[in-house]
């Protein structure tokens, strides 16, 4: 049995740091149970003032199941930066097991997904800074930074910027390159948007054509002089009907050229992109 003359709140929370880096939630209950109460205006009030303290008693109850307990630990004390990884799993976990009890299995990643956004971290274990795509957007700021001065760091600034921003140098290595791929596909677009004949045609791939002349290759009609002997496209059942004499003369291959009106059909065009991004 421990009475609190023997320490000081000091030396309480470095008993409970001691007990919570071992694992030996028990003996760290026994400890707890074993100091007075935190009753306003004793002695024992100075211990909630340790986050040491409340952090091994929200440890305690959790693992004693009383999640309830734990919930109002967490939200009425504010912790420090260094113990919100470790408190988000326990009020996480904690809200997981519960629901898992109430459905007698467990839980799927959907409704893992629907428990969180329901039951939100409080702020007293939260910097309040939102995630995004998995990175906080203090992190990604930086990395956007990092990116527009080079898109292509070597080894060395991938370690530095890993430590700054306290991811590991692979997922510094896949965020540049799924942005390099992004903006490739980005300014691909943008070219087409601005100047479609960019699309490549048969016969135009070498891009030494008119952009008159693509277009008229794309609609499937011969150019002006052009040698060519194939025979253009025939022309659709339903447009025979009401072809003139000249016009029907034109598609058998006598008189003029075809003037690109009647019977034309536009090729599907596919654009390929890379695929590179990291799942």
């Amino acid at each position: 049995m421990f009475h609190l003359p023997m320490f000081t709140p000091e030396q309480v929370a470095r008993v409970c740091e001691n007990l919570e880096e071992t694992g030996d939630i028990e003996r760290l209950g026994r400890f707890l149970w074993s100091l007075p109460a935190a009753v306003p205006g004793t002695a024992g009030e100075a211990l909630n003032r340790q986050e040491s303290v409340m952090r091994a008693r929200a440890l305690v109850a959790f693992h004693g199941g009383n999640f309830e307990g734990l919930y109002q630990i967490l939200q009425s004390h504010r912790f420090t930066r260094e113990s919100h990884a470790k408190l988000q799993d326990l009020w996480l976990d904690a809200h997981y097991r519960e629901a898992e009890r109430l459905r007698g299995r467990p839980l799927g990643p959907v409704e893992k997904y629907r428990i969180r956004k329901k039951f939100p971290l409080p702020r007293t274990i939260w910097d309040g800074e939102q995630k995004t795509h998995c990175f906080k957007e203090r992190t990604r700021s930086l990395l956007r930074e990092w990116y527009l001065q080079d898109p292509y760091p070597n080894p060395s600034r991938k370690r530095h910027l890993a430590q700054a921003t306290g991811l590991t140098p692979t997922q510094v290595g896949n965020w540049f390159k799924n942005r390099r791929q992004r903006d490739r596909a980005a300014s691909a677009k943008n070219r087409l948007q601005q100047d479609p004949s960019h699309l490549p045609t048969e016969g135009s791939l070498d891009g030494s054509r008119s952009p008159q002349d693509r277009r008229l290759l794309h609609l499937g009609l011969r150019l002006p002089g052009s040698s060519s002997s194939s025979p253009p496209p025939p022309p659709s059942p339903g447009a025979s009907d009401c072809s003139t004499g000249s016009e029907r003369r034109r598609r058998s291959g006598g008189g003029a050229e075809d003037d690109g009106e009647d019977g034309a059909s536009t090729p599907d065009i596919s654009v390929s992109s890379d695929s590179e991004f990291d799942v």
